[in-house]
């Protein structure tokens, strides 16, 4: 029987070795018994229950699938065998992803023996280290392997590769509040900007705080310095409010009358005191008469 992964190794105890890349090279085995690497069918391969990553970006993954479509998968997938012709992966959720979108019949992999109550180590490990998972993901990620498996930071930060630091900063986001967590989650914000967020104790000015960051698309920098000001501004309430642009009523006025000027539809478009005014046309004739009136061609 084969000893089961050391996870202290983290996730290069799970590749090949060279002894196995030159067996597999040697003669692949469909069933996995001859050689722990092999081509397996797709079908056979079931998700990882555990995996953490539960945000996959599409235009990662689309780069992806198209390089498997033209090179295929270079390096093998991970999985543990369930029974016959039956397999769940361990890594390499996105190369399985992308390679069923690349409509591969098979796929490199190698067979580890993984037990149950390893797996969610393992896939958190993996995500980790290979910067898979967003700033939310990656802390949440962290805060699992201390909860569920007993672990310290400083043996996290060992399994994983980085700097204990690195592993404590990512913790305190989860002490973000929930709205903070969402815009984290949907990319409105950086870890940078979760950091900033963190520094200011009152509650009222940190949504003030995010409102503004979110609103208009501040730099970190930019947010460090509005920080900066709250702070020193201790028992008073600046306005942090984003600007709150045009009145409703002068927006209807404008449009209407930019609709009847260019005999177009006309939409104003408002983002706190910035904004955009779209102009619709039909056919390129419509343009032409419209890019005229504007330009004051006779």
């Amino acid at each position: 029987m084969a000893k089961t992964t050391p996870l202290g190794k983290g996730l290069m105890a799970l590749l090949p070795s060279e002894e196995e890349e030159t067996s597999s090279r040697a003669g692949d085995s469909p069933s996995g018994q001859d050689s722990p690497y092999f081509l397996c069918p797709i079908e056979q391969i079931q998700p990882n229950p555990c995996q953490p990553r539960k945000i996959f970006n599409p235009f990662e993954l689309e780069s992806l699938t198209n390089s498997v479509r033209e090179k295929g998968i270079l390096q093998p997938l991970v999985v543990r065998k369930l029974g016959p012709d039956k397999f769940e992966l361990i890594a390499g959720e996105r190369r399985l992803r992308a390679a069923h979108l690349a409509d591969l019949k098979q796929v490199p992999v190698i067979v580890k023996e993984i037990d149950i109550s390893d797996r969610l180590e393992l896939a958190l490990i993996e995500n980790i280290q290979r910067e898979a998972l967003n700033p939310l993901e990656e802390s949440q990620a962290y805060a699992r392997l201390i909860e569920e498996f007993g672990l310290t930071q400083d043996t996290v930060a060992k399994r994983v590769g980085k700097k204990r630091s690195t592993v404590a900063n990512s913790l305190r986001i989860l002490q973000l509040p929930d709205y903070a967590k969402a815009s984290l989650n949907d990319c409105r914000i950086s870890a940078g900007h979760a950091r900033v967020l963190l520094s200011v104790t009152d509650r009222e000015q940190a949504r003030e705080l995010h409102d503004v960051m979110v609103s208009q698309e501040l730099s970190v920098r930019a947010a460090e310095e509005l920080a900066k000001k709250l702070k020193s501004r201790a028992g008073r309430k600046p306005r942090l409010r984003p600007d709150p642009g045009l009145p409703p009523s002068y927006c209807q006025t404008v449009t209407r009358s930019l609709s009847d000027y260019f005999g177009a539809k006309s939409t104003l478009i408002q983002n706190g005191g910035k904004g955009k005014l779209q102009i619709e046309y039909r056919s390129p004739a419509e343009l032409e008469r419209i890019l005229a009136l504007i330009i004051q061609e006779k």
